[in-house]
């Protein structure tokens, strides 16, 4: 691999446009923004035997054979952001999805942890943010405690042989 160091900016930004286009054309990710979400939505959809949704469908983003509908919200974690807060889940009084798959990269986008989290499970532990008008789920604490909360990172590490 190149020393990164020794690349411009600008250059870093076109490998990077390069990088997101050839991920893009594999299938790997379905946008050219952050790949966190879309790279959670295909591991999902592997170990989990998805379809997945339009971008544009509000509150699920795939569907089970037996009809079951997931949430999948991704989130990488770095040396320097440990946090394991996912992005917010918008309308969760629509009982748009049965469960949330949650699943946590390293800095590398390897998987670290992944949860299935029955929908009444992120009821308990999530809070309602005005600011961003959906509740916010933090992975620790009770909610990893919770009997609703199934650990399925061994399912999409499998999944995640990309």
């Amino acid at each position: 691999m190149k020393d990164l160091r020794r690349l411009s900016s600008r250059g870093l930004l076109r490998m990077y446009a390069a990088v997101m286009r050839e991920l893009r054309r594999r299938k790997v990710v379905r946008s050219t923004n952050n790949p966190v979400a879309d790279l959670a939505e295909l591991l999902a959809s592997r170990a989990f035997k998805l379809t997945l949704e339009t971008k544009s469908t509000s509150g699920f983003d795939g569907v089970g054979r037996d009809g079951t509908r997931y949430q999948i919200k991704g989130r990488r974690r770095t040396p320097e952001n440990r946090s394991t807060q996912l992005s917010a889940i918008r309308n969760l009084a629509g009982n748009k999805f049965k469960y949330l798959l949650a699943v946590l990269f390293d800095e590398e986008f390897k998987v670290e942890h992944a949860l299935r989290i029955h929908r009444e499970a992120v009821r308990r532990h999530a809070r309602f943010s005005p600011h961003v008008n959906g509740h916010i789920l933090t992975l620790k604490g009770a909610v990893l405690q919770d009997k609703m909360v199934e650990d399925v990172t061994t399912r999409l590490r499998t999944a995640a042989r990309i």
